[in-house]
């Protein structure tokens, strides 16, 4: 498993808590908060637009 360093968990309201991470190489991590050894890896910018996507409501049932 590569190293990575995660940030705290976003939570939304009534859904499962997701957590962000980024490694040494640049790459990017997501999660379900609890579950950080089973994760999707992809670009920064594929996450970001992801996050918010779900920030904004369009996709807060995605985890």
């Amino acid at each position: 498993m590569p190293d990575i360093t995660w940030e705290n968990p976003f939570c939304a309201e009534g859904n499962n808590c997701f957590r962000i991470g980024t490694d040494a190489q640049g790459n990017a991590y997501i999660t379900v908060a609890g579950q950080e050894d089973r994760y999707l890896t992809d670009t920064r910018e594929a996450l970001r637009a992801l996050i918010r996507d779900v920030k904004s409501g369009k996709a807060d049932h995605l985890l």
